[in-house]
């Protein structure tokens, strides 16, 4: 990218012939490099920013960065951030929104995917309906680096169990998934390394757990699975649901149990909800942390 290009000029005998000056890439036009560089996904464009100055110029550009935004991202820009000074260029609003924004009290983050601008929420266990929750000889909430919120919700023993939650936001259009974030075992460090005690996680190998969605647009969506492989943070796919009117709101109920009360099941650890395109089930899955797919 960074090679000069000769000038060509045609002489009196109709023949192409170089000039001995050479244009280099930093003589483009601002207007010409954004037309090109529109075309890359943001980190790309971050990178060819350090180019030059024309392509750090272009970089800025609000033409470029009006397509990586969400169609509704000023709806987006008012339910998360509140006031934005007007002035604000396009790129500092997709890098605001790419940060993980905290709203409802704190229970809840979103943000945008950096490489694809899609919109990606967070529920935290606090912002979860979890049945005996009170009762510290069931659940506790502990600190826990491993989680965007700080902590997680531990379950010790129960019977019943079962977790409910919901959100309403003003998804753009698209298919997405919900994804429970769970871990049989409770993680901590010794000496600066990862452990994991999971000799309390029991239980879950008996009878499968039912994940569930409903959206206020009458979209349901059910899966079910045995809980497994203690010691790791894992997705359990819930379903996936379409979004078609990016300007208003859907609501979207979730929920998990396993209330068979024949056996008991503990030691579980609940992170989050997490809710993402689908096509991010193709990363999860590559990285092996994708289960009820």
């Amino acid at each position: 990218m960074g090679a000069n290009f000769s000038a060509l000029f045609i002489d009196q005998d109709g023949l192409a012939s170089a000039s001995s000056s050479s244009l280099s890439l930093g003589d483009l036009p601002e207007s010409c490099v954004a037309s090109i560089i529109g075309y890359l996904d943001p980190p790309e464009i971050c990178k060819l920013a350090k180019l030059n100055r024309a392509f750090r110029g272009a970089s800025w550009a609000d033409v470029v960065w009006e397509s990586k935004l969400p169609p509704n991202y000023q709806i987006l820009v008012d339910k998360i951030l509140g006031f934005v000074p007007e002035k604000l260029g396009k790129r500092d609003i997709y890098t605001r929104l790419c940060r993980a924004n905290t709203f409802d009290d704190g229970t809840k983050k979103v943000w945008l995917d950096k490489s694809t601008g899609g919109v990606c929420l967070s529920i935290s266990s606090k912002g979860l309906r979890i049945t005996g929750i009170d009762d510290r000889r069931y659940w506790n909430h502990i600190p826990s680096e491993e989680s965007r919120f700080g902590s997680i919700a531990y379950l010790q023993q129960i019977w019943w169990f079962e977790v409910d939650g919901e959100v309403e936001f003003p998804f753009p259009a698209g298919t997405y998934s919900v994804f429970f974030r769970l871990q049989l075992g409770r993680a901590s460090r010794r000496f600066g390394r990862r452990i994991c005690n999971s000799e309390h996680a029991h239980g879950w190998d008996i009878k499968p757990v039912r994940f569930q969605l409903w959206t206020s647009d009458g979209q349901h969506a059910t899966s079910q699975c045995t809980l497994s492989d203690p010691g790791e943070w894992f997705y359990y796919h819930v379903g996936d649901f379409n979004v078609d009117n990016s300007n208003s709101s859907m609501k979207i109920k979730l929920s998990m149990m396993q209330i068979d009360c024949t056996h008991t099941k503990g030691g579980l650890c609940l992170d989050s909800v997490v809710i993402y395109p689908s096509k991010f089930r193709g990363r999860l899955k590559h990285k092996g942390f994708l289960k009820c797919a």
